[in-house]
């Protein structure tokens, strides 16, 4: 079943709760300086008290890259923010109009203004995480890793953490050679392109040696293989290189599981994020 229909299965669940919530929202905030429809713009939700200065979570949604938007997940920011993290969630170009460098440089352009504009709800620019389910975690990945993203934005890197959730395409080089070819693989191409060259140059397995920032991996014990497979190498490689890294498997959990688990706000996963954010 789409990831769709399992949220719309579930958000009912929650949607009346939101009423009496304490969080706030500010919501289709242009990210850019120039107008773009619905593909860059981000929401924010935050707690009511906005002094002090409180830790920051950007979420980039999954979606093959040719689906998805910040809209679905407004129970993840509500969620967080309750749990005093500010939060947002960020639309990106998709494919098939845009290729992954596009999507890669909207969602640098996301994190600057997050870093030039968060501290008015109460976030700590400096304590800036992101997370990435699916496609959203590949991509977390590589504006993390590939400097040339945040480079074109004129900063330097702003995250402090990274939060992988069952993230897809962290070796699309191996994953495109590899995989069966079926209508799913096919549209990869879109974002990808048919050159192995950008297939190499799209991978965040490509710049490992520029991770420097804590992992958090988190994979589903049902979810695909190559998710699996990609997700412990990149855990065993970072260990190598001594980059701090946790690795969790969640049991009995397949890949869509893995984030509509955390419509509820009381579900084991928000601990584990929030003792890894906390620990940095």
């Amino acid at each position: 079943m789409k990831l769709k229909v399992w949220l719309l299965m579930l958000i009912f669940l929650t949607n009346i709760t939101s009423v009496f919530s304490s969080v706030k929202n500010d919501l289709n905030i242009s990210y850019t300086n120039q107008s773009y429809g619905n593909r860059n713009l981000l929401d924010v939700y935050f707690p009511e008290d906005v002094s002090g200065q409180k830790d920051v979570l950007v979420f980039i949604h999954g979606g093959s890259w040719n689906s998805g938007k910040k809209d679905t997940y407004w129970w993840l920011g509500r969620n967080f923010a309750k749990k005093n993290v500010v939060t947002v969630t960020i639309n990106y170009s998709l494919s098939p109009a845009y290729q992954y460098e596009q999507m890669a440089g909207d969602c640098a352009a996301a994190l600057k203004w997050v870093k030039n504009n968060i501290s008015k709800y109460g976030g700590d620019a400096s304590r800036i995480f992101v997370m990435g389910h699916s496609a959203g975690g590949h991509l977390a990945s590589l504006i993390d890793s590939d400097p040339r993203f945040f480079n074109e934005q004129e900063i330097e890197n702003p995250i402090r953490g990274v939060i992988l959730n069952d993230g897809f395409g962290l070796d699309m080089n191996e994953y495109l050679l590899q995989a069966a070819k079926n209508e799913q693989t096919n549209s990869f191409l879109f974002t990808f392109t048919d050159q192995s060259q950008n297939w190499i140059k799209g991978s965040p397995f490509t710049y490992l040696d520029n991770m420097k920032n804590p992992y958090l991996i988190l994979v589903g014990a049902k979810t695909y293989p190559a998710i699996k497979l990609q997700s412990k190498r990149l855990y065993e490689s970072l260990s190598t290189l001594n980059v701090p890294v946790k690795y969790e498997l969640i049991e009995k959990k397949r890949h869509i599981g893995m984030i509509t688990q955390m419509l509820f706000k009381g579900n084991d996963v928000y601990k584990t994020i929030l003792n890894f954010m906390n620990s940095i």
